[in-house]
């Protein structure tokens, strides 16, 4: 037995409304026939606001009853409504992920293995790369989160702004295997003073703040994953400084 509903969604020659995309999907995989009614014009739009009392489109109805817009239907269908304020660990958890897999792709296009030493050193200066554009993307808003708790920066404003373009040269120097003189202490420096401002805020001071390791006005919250970032750096400066070769 079909379950009928109704959907009014914007799509005009200029926009088409994601939401009103994303609902009609969601209907359609919970098994309702979609009455897929479209507002192609502005005067349509604001008529139809006007009429049924809404500031938004899409609008569903189900039964003959108004659910609402898309959130209201994920309700209404049991799927979880995505807090925008929410703590999460989900852009770090991936930039690492996408590191890994990178640092074992080069791994095996080089030599043919995928666990070796390379593999490990290349997953972390991935990492260090990919973290540095996350926060070069928006350097301004990355530096006024950064300050709330970098203690180094806290003395010197500047170097707020300067971190994530040490980082990613950083980065790059040890993908390339190429002036270790000069990203080796560099990702000491950071590292290091990024280890004890991360742990003074955190376990000191017991503060709870939002860490900008993935760029300015993030919701990943300051603490252990903020702390590997830091200690992951001073561990492969470490380790160039005294592995075999060196």
């Amino acid at each position: 037995m079909t379950k009928p509903a109704i959907l009014y969604r914007m799509a005009l020659d200029t926009h088409i409304c994601p939401w009103g995309l994303k609902a009609r999907h969601i209907l359609r995989a919970n098994g309702y026939e979609v009455d897929d009614r479209l507002l192609t014009t502005r005067d349509e739009v604001d008529a139809f606001k006007a009429d049924q009392g809404v500031m938004t489109t899409p609008q569903i109805w189900i039964d003959g009853h108004r659910i609402g817009g898309h959130d209201d239907l994920l309700r209404h269908v049991g799927k979880p409504v995505r807090d925008p304020n929410a703590l999460t660990y989900a852009p770090v958890i991936a930039i690492f992920a996408m590191a890994a897999a990178m640092g074992l792709a080069a791994s095996w296009s080089i030599s043919g293995a995928l666990l070796t030493v390379r593999a490990f050193e290349w997953f972390v200066a991935f990492a260090m790369c990919l973290l540095a554009l996350q926060k070069l993307r928006d350097v301004e808003s990355f530096a006024t989160q950064f300050l709330g708790y970098d203690l180094f920066a806290q003395r010197w404003v500047p170097y707020a702004s300067l971190y994530p373009w040490l980082e990613g040269l950083a980065g790059v120097l040890m993908i390339a295997g190429a002036l270790q003189w000069l990203s080796i202490p560099v990702a000491l420096f950071i590292g290091g003073i990024g280890t004890a401002s991360v742990f003074y805020a955190v376990y000191i001071q017991k503060r709870e703040l939002k860490c900008a390791c993935v760029g300015g006005n993030s919701n990943v919250p300051l603490g252990f994953i903020s702390l590997t970032e830091n200690l992951m750096m001073v561990g492969m400066a470490t380790w160039m400084l005294v592995k075999p070769g060196m």
